[in-house]
């Protein structure tokens, strides 16, 4: 996967995310549902179309046009986007649901207890919560993400010789393919060093896990960066043509 394809879903993927949540808040607030959806549905198509106008600059910059980097097929979902769709939809529900019912402590605490015992981050996430003084739902929401990046990634790695078989047949020059690896390894270990180690969140405003963009970032962090990283290990894998 390029680097500008990459880009271009995250920001897809991060904008209908946060639209999402958005529309919840405005609807929680009493607001008429035809001008909820309306308001919201502004913003998301301004914010997509802001976002998608920058990648296709950065892929105008390489030797084929930003419009056959960033042509329509770009967003036909393969097995592993539908994963992600899915996936992502399940934790916005359960975000949904821990946001306005208190959940059984048992099935939550043994799953928020796997995943501080496996994921150093939420450790990390449950110090922040704790100091800010939120609830944990959260906590819970960030530990199902956490599991479903997990299921994720065993699901994209058992065919990920065969995506990486067809990025060879579809890129002719290797350079396109060094690149794209480059790119998404860096955002790899970013990612991994951020959110799975939990460096970031000490660096935090205090009220930004509060906010929309701090549930964004619990809920689709971890299976952006399991995409992410399976993006990165296709391209290093497409760069053998004996892989």
């Amino acid at each position: 996967m390029g680097a500008a394809r990459l880009l271009a879903k995250g920001w897809v993927a991060f904008c209908l995310f946060a639209g999402a949540h958005a529309l919840v808040l405005r609807l929680d607030a009493h607001m008429i549902p035809e001008e909820a959806v309306s308001s919201v549905g502004v913003c998301v198509l301004l914010f997509g179309a802001m976002g998608l106008l920058f990648i296709a600059g950065y892929g105008a910059t390489s030797r084929r046009s930003a419009l056959a980097k960033l042509g329509p097929d770009v967003f036909v979902p393969g097995f592993n986007d539908i994963v992600f769709i899915v996936f992502a939809a399940i934790v916005f529900a359960v975000q949904v649901a821990a946001a306005h019912h208190s959940a059984p402590a048992n099935a939550l605490s043994a799953l928020e207890q796997a995943m501080r015992f496996a994921v150093p981050g939420q450790r990390a996430l449950e110090a922040a919560l704790v100091n800010t003084g939120l609830d944990g739902g959260r906590a819970f929401a960030s530990a199902a993400s956490w599991i479903l990046a997990f299921v994720f990634l065993g699901s994209a790695f058992s065919r990920i010789g065969m995506g990486a078989g067809l990025m060879r047949l579809e890129r002719k020059r290797p350079t396109e393919v060094m690149t794209a690896a480059v790119f998404s390894f860096a955002l790899s270990l970013l990612g991994i060093q951020f959110l799975a180690f939990g460096t970031l969140y000490p660096w935090l405003p205090k009220d930004f896990l509060a906010s929309l963009a701090g549930t964004v970032l619990i809920g689709l962090g971890p299976l952006a960066l399991a995409y992410a990283v399976v993006a990165a290990i296709t391209n290093l894998l497409a760069l053998n043509p004996e892989a």
